[in-house]
């Protein structure tokens, strides 16, 4: 009896090993099963050693006006915020945004050991061994006091949650003047309104970029009683003490850029109850409905986790500063005033309004996957430029402060605007938007003016290029901004003056459609044939002396002759035969991607050039935009294959693993890299920034067997868009074939029509490039 049972539960205990088996490797196969959610799969502290202010995120929502998270590095606009490998936290601030800061805490116990030194001396050590990070919720210990620290947040209140050790006298400083960031936050006020109630406000004091001073106000409600408020005199900043509670201390924090009423407001229409859970868990719904618009399958566990994590950057960074009744900051003017966004019949506002870096590189990364993915963001952004200049007169590239920056050149929002027309996202008002863009793009506009050019209109060099056809290297008149590299510059103006010739033509002006048309073809007179490089010129007319194209930033953006050469989005073509035909153009460009790949085509972080200067030469960069298009101009020269081959290796060497040390290898930009990654790894690409009638998607190499694109209905058909990669793997990454909705498709692109329909688009993939490729084809496969 005894033998008989313990057979039976041997063969039960097999049984439930099998079961157990298979389970983990239906976990563990090319699938991840439906019930892990998607903002699961994101690694947010990609990166984080190299991080710059604005760029974690862990408590924050979609490009949230709020963007809570600890602070180990507070000192400079680069390397500061959450730094990985730095174990101090310098307190927990609610702005982390282009050219602002502001409203930092810091749950602290007092004793008399630290009373008189807890404004100075209030950091703590902590480690990521208990730390817990997702999008919308950050767990942490104050190692120093024994405090456990959880943040979440809506769209513009912060919830924080502390848990003090029993006995000790619980409080929070409120570190309101201190350099926080980018900018110096002073001026710190705060009030006690009620037994459980504060207000106040900071200034920001301006900053090169950001010109004028900036004031966020907060309201401040906590779930237990305010014992006192201290003033430091010497720090000006307060310590706020609690009557000792008996459970977890709630506190929200609301803030607005209009008023301490709306920052009330803004608690009351967005966090009326005091479940911190639940908005963990409304935090973690949001994220999950945006990264579930694109699925995937197939590709490796890390494949997919980097995949959401770059999603996950796309939609961030970029902060909304516009209140839950549509008030708005505008400091346009000679003087500050509040504004008000158009609402709607319900008294909603009808899009918000944004704080954001420029839009220098958006024709290649969310011009493309805001438009085909999340239409309703990149519709709410155009409004916004636009409403910019009805306030201020001109549409600006990349507004801080509810004000100008002129960060960055040319006028980078023509593409962006244009591409939101072309895609049928904006339908109204077309001629009076196409006449603020058309100004930009003429005397007194913005391409007048070079990064941060304030108060002078004249570091562009635009007259030169209006006159002359080019903008001379150097500006006669002197230094007047950044970035006057006048060959990058008149590269740069000529395709935005194309962008914008779509759009006249769109509207029947023939003649603007031609005038600049006609000046889009500028980049041909910084083309020098004896070199084969585009190269500066003085204003004279005479080539730069001592050229060499892999020099960094002699009179190029960002960038050296090499990789700018080939910033011609809308006329490849005519590059190709400048450089004497499309053999020659494609021997060139993949000559400078074998040499680029021995680098892992990147110029590297600030920590790399210092060990590796010669990074600086690389002929195609990776971690900048400036030449981010490269692996798809074979495309347009007559060599798809290349593109395949060289889109498959960049991915693979430069936006491929999990760690806090890499992950952009250089600036992820506010959702510009994280964009760029995720249509790579996807296969579709904009060279001209989809401005053309019914846009076009260049077909390239995807990684994952099965993508499936879920259509916004308010814009597109209530439908799904799927690609299939049949035989895909590491060294088949050539297509062989392509079938649209069942049909044989020509050529290596596809039309937004036939996506925003719906339906399905299979690639046959091959390890043969059908091609005689000027790489070695056993070289290329085994790299890859």
């Amino acid at each position: 009896m005894n033998n008989k049972m313990l057979y039976i539960q041997m063969i039960v205990f097999l049984m439930l090993g099998a079961l157990s088996s298979c389970i983990e490797k239906a976990k563990t196969k090319d699938n991840f099963p439906q019930t892990v959610s998607l903002s699961d799969l994101v690694y947010p502290t990609l990166d984080t050693e190299n991080s710059r202010w604005f760029y974690f995120s862990s408590a924050s929502r979609p490009f949230g006006m709020v963007n809570l998270s600890p602070d180990t590095e507070i000192d400079g606009a680069w390397g500061s915020g959450y730094r990985y490998n730095t174990d101090t936290i310098k307190g927990f601030s609610h702005i982390h945004a282009w050219q602002m800061s502001g409203v930092s805490v810091m749950p602290v116990t007092i004793t008399e050991t630290n009373q008189n030194t807890i404004y100075e001396d209030f950091s703590s050590k902590f480690s990521h061994q208990t730390e817990k990070i997702s999008p919308g919720y950050h767990y942490v210990e104050l190692d120093r006091y024994l405090i456990t620290s959880e943040l979440t947040s809506t769209t513009r209140v912060g919830f924080h949650q502390y848990s003090f050790p029993k006995g000790q006298d619980a409080a929070v400083l409120f570190n309101l003047n201190t350099m926080l960031g980018p900018c110096e936050n002073f001026n710190g006020e705060l009030t006690k309104d009620s037994n459980r109630a504060l207000s106040g406000k900071v200034v920001m004091k301006p900053t090169h970029r950001r010109p004028k001073p900036f004031t966020v106000f907060f309201k401040v409600e906590l779930n237990t009683d305010i014992a006192s408020i201290d003033k430091d005199e010497k720090t000006g900043n307060y310590l706020v003490n609690l009557t000792n509670p008996e459970s977890e201390v709630l506190m929200k924090v609301g803030i607005s850029y209009a008023s301490i009423d709306n920052a009330s407001n803004n608690i009351k229409a967005e966090l009326p109850h005091w479940d911190f859970d639940e908005i963990v868990f409304q935090s973690k719904k949001v994220w999950n409905g945006l990264l579930g618009r694109i699925k995937v399958e197939g590709g490796s566990d890390t494949d997919q986790k980097r995949f959401y994590t770059d999603l996950w950057h796309a939609l961030q960074g970029r902060r909304i500063i516009s209140d839950a009744n549509g008030a708005y900051p505008d400091n346009t003017g000679s003087e500050f005033r509040v504004g008000q966004l158009p609402v709607d019949e319900n008294g909603k506002p009808k899009f918000n309004h944004y704080n954001s870096d420029s839009f220098w590189g958006a024709q290649w990364t969310i011009n493309t996957l805001w438009g085909l993915v999340y239409p309703e963001i990149k519709r709410d952004f155009v409004l916004s430029l636009l409403q910019y200049q009805k306030d201020g007169g001109l549409v600006p590239r990349g507004p801080s402060g509810g004000n100008y920056t002129y960060v960055m050149t040319g006028s980078s929002s023509t593409p962006f605007i244009v591409s939101a027309i072309q895609e049928g996202l904006i339908t109204e008002d077309l001629e009076s938007i196409y006449q603020v863009l058309k100004k930009n793009h003429m005397p007194g506009g913005i391409m007048e003016k070079a990064g941060y050019e304030h108060n002078t209109n004249s570091g562009g060099g635009f007259k030169y290029y209006v006159e002359n056809g080019f903008v001379p290297y150097p500006i006669p008149e002197g230094k007047f901004g950044g970035h006057q590299d006048g060959a990058g510059l008149t590269m740069e103006y000529a395709y935005q003056d194309w962008t914008l010739a779509q759009l006249a033509k769109k509207l029947g002006h023939k003649d603007d459609y031609n005038y600049f048309l006609k000046r889009s073809e500028n980049f041909k007179n910084v083309y020098d044939a004896s070199t084969g490089w585009m190269r500066p010129k003085n204003v004279k007319g005479e080539w730069h002396e001592d050229f060499d194209p892999y020099q960094h930033r002699v009179g190029f953006v960002e960038a050296n002759s090499a990789q700018a050469t080939w910033f011609v989005p809308h006329d490849l073509p005519g590059l190709a035969k400048l450089m004497g035909g499309q053999e020659q153009a494609v021997e060139k460009l993949n000559n400078q991607f074998v040499t680029a790949s021995e680098l892992g085509f990147t110029a590297g972080t600030s920590h790399d050039l210092e060990e590796h200067p010669e990074y600086r030469k690389i002929p195609i960069n990776y971690g900048n935009q400036p030449s981010i298009q490269t692996a798809f101009v074979f495309n347009k020269i007559g060599r798809p294959d290349l593109t395949q081959y060289w889109s498959r290796s960049v991915v693979k060497k430069t936006f491929s693993g999990l760690s806090s040390s890499s992950g952009y290898n250089g600036d992820e930009d506010q959702g510009l890299m994280g964009s760029l990654a995720v249509l790579m790894k996807i296969g579709l690409f904009q060279m001209n920034g989809g401005v053309d009638e019914d846009p076009e998607y260049q077909i390239g190499s995807p990684i994952f067997d099965k993508i499936s694109i879920e259509l916004n209905p308010d814009y597109y058909a209530n439908s799904t868009f799927v690609i299939e990669s049949l035989d895909n793997s590491d060294t088949n990454v050539y297509v062989e074939s392509v079938t649209i909705n069942e049909q044989p498709a020509e050529g290596n692109a596809i039309r937004l029509s036939q996506i925003t329909k719906g339906g399905n688009m299979v690639l046959q993939m091959t390890d043969d490039s059908n091609k005689k490729a000027p790489i070695n084809t056993a070289q290329i496969n085994s790299e890859l």
